[in-house]
């Protein structure tokens, strides 16, 4: 009795090539949790300014919202490399409610403590042991610093703010989001 299969002769069989792109997505993988970040039209990431990101994550309306207010949008858009440390909206909601108001309020105050989360260049992470510090665009000094928590789990701060997602790229720099909203020193 013969089967219906090939002869295989130490070989293994022929599989028809089909490419990734050329199939259709199926049901699982639309629902799937492992879903690879959607690319921008020209299939690069970091194609917007700092404020155009922030905007997009969801996460930094707060943010979005103070720097519109405070008339820093051309200096955020602007030619970087910038590093912006940027507090979440939940950073903006753990400060006591009249602090808040007042600092969204007034202008000058506002843009000092926004400009004191702006780096003008690209800032690197610190190695264990020895911190970073960085000039910000206000004149004055931050300290990153790292500690080791064992194998691949490292606790990155910003002054006393915690970094809580980092390297969010975008055209003119970098976002790393923070805990809780920094005051100039």
């Amino acid at each position: 009795m013969k089967s219906n299969r090939a002869p295989r002769n130490g070989k293994s069989p022929v599989k028809a090539a089909t490419s990734v792109a050329s199939r259709a997505p199926s049901q699982a993988d639309v629902s799937s949790p492992y879903r690879a970040e959607r690319q921008r039209a020209n299939g690069r990431r970091g194609e917007s300014s700092l404020l155009e990101t922030a905007a997009e994550r969801g996460t930094f309306r707060t943010l979005a919202s103070a720097i519109r207010s405070a008339g820093l949008v051309d200096l955020i858009s602007s030619k970087g490399p910038f590093t912006l440390f940027a507090p979440t909206d939940d950073a903006f909601a753990r400060m006591p409610q009249l602090e808040r108001e007042t600092l969204l309020k007034d202008k000058a105050s506002l843009a000092e403590v926004l400009t004191y989360h702006l780096v003008r260049e690209r800032v690197k992470a610190p190695t264990v042991g020895s911190p970073r510090t960085a000039t910000t665009v206000n004149g004055a000094t931050i300290t990153i610093t790292v500690k080791n928590r064992g194998f691949k789990r490292r606790g990155f701060k910003v002054n006393d703010a915690k970094i809580v997602k980092t390297e969010i790229l975008a055209s003119n720099g970098v976002i790393h989001a923070i805990d809780s909203v920094l005051t100039p020193r």
